[in-house]
């Protein structure tokens, strides 16, 4: 009979303990609060947007603002030390480290998914099936500018109309992958086009004119396909357009490319932001499709995260 009790009281200051673990998990997670800064590229906005949505389902008490200033905008801001992260829609430049080592900004790079560019007309554009690099390098090149404005220069039996050309400003990470990749010079390009940092601009634009030709990064088309035609680009063996598959297994080059997030060394000192980055990186590959773009291989995230945790030991 003693036995039985005590076996009994065993139990129940087991669970009672156990009750006590979980709500100081609990505790523990509701206690995280703050403001997670964040600014930069509009093509990785909307992976970043929707983790923080998730996040603040998690963590109802930390707040996460997010701007899109383009990814050089951000980087500013970034190496000044304004913001706790950055998205980048390509990697940082040379002249950005130097001013995050002129301010002592430490910084880790986290790929977060993959992106396509997309090459866009008007629906009512019933001439166009594909360019080549070449016919796009013809119409953006620097040398094009007041040269090259009309449809039948690139191909004669195109219309005898101009050209109204939409893309992203010169502060953004899509112009800059853009031009590298078709022009052959990051930031060259003719400067007598419709530019905007928000793509929404830029789609509106194209959808309200038919004699309009732009590019912006693959999920802005995905959300707007009833307005926009997506072009397929010659990569030099077929005609390609940019999907899941087709940016994933490299076949749709030259317009495919990594996206990131730039990680602050000072800011991996407050728990709600190693908080947030740890569940960025779980859940990007997941969130990242959801909003139309290309998730990395699972064995990536895996070192990336592997990655940030000793970035955090490092910088404690």
């Amino acid at each position: 009979m003693k036995k039985i009790v005590f076996i009994i009281s065993l139990a129940i200051v087991a669970i009672s303990c156990g009750e006590k673990k979980a709500e100081k998990v609990i505790k523990d997670t509701a206690a995280l609060e703050g403001t997670i800064k964040v600014d930069g590229s509009s093509t990785v906005f909307p992976i970043t947007e929707a983790v923080a949505e998730e996040f603040r389902s998690e963590q109802p008490k930390v707040k996460v603002t997010i701007g899109v200033s383009g990814t050089g905008g951000g980087f500013k801001k970034f190496s000044r030390g304004e913001t706790n992260l950055s998205n980048a829609s390509r990697p940082i430049k040379d002249k950005e480290k130097a001013a995050c080592a002129e301010n002592n900004i430490n910084y880790l790079e986290l790929e977060v998914a993959y992106d396509g560019l997309a090459v866009l007309v008007n629906p009512a554009n019933d001439w166009v099936d594909n360019f080549t690099v070449e016919e796009l390098k013809k119409i953006w090149e620097p040398a094009a500018q007041g040269v090259i404005m009309k449809w039948n220069q690139i191909r004669p039996e195109w219309p005898n109309e101009e050209i109204h050309l939409f893309g992203p400003g010169v502060a953004s990470g899509t112009y800059d992958y853009f031009t590298e990749a078709v022009v052959g010079k990051s930031g060259s390009s003719r400067g007598d086009f419709t530019a905007s940092e928000d793509d929404h601009v830029l789609v509106q634009g194209i959808a309200g004119d038919k004699f309009s030709l732009g590019f912006f990064g693959l999920a802005y088309y995905a959300e707007n396909k009833d307005k926009l035609t997506l072009i397929g680009v010659n990569n030099g063996e077929e005609v390609v357009k940019p999907t899941l598959e087709t940016v994933s297994n490299g076949t749709y080059r030259p317009l495919s490319r990594p996206l990131f997030v730039y990680v602050n060394s000072t800011s991996v000192k407050f728990p709600e932001v190693v908080e947030f980055v740890n569940f960025y990186i779980d859940n990007a590959g997941e969130l990242s499709e959801d909003v139309g773009y290309i998730p990395l291989p699972s064995e990536l995230y895996t070192k990336q995260k592997a990655n940030f945790k000793a970035f955090v030991e490092s910088n404690k």
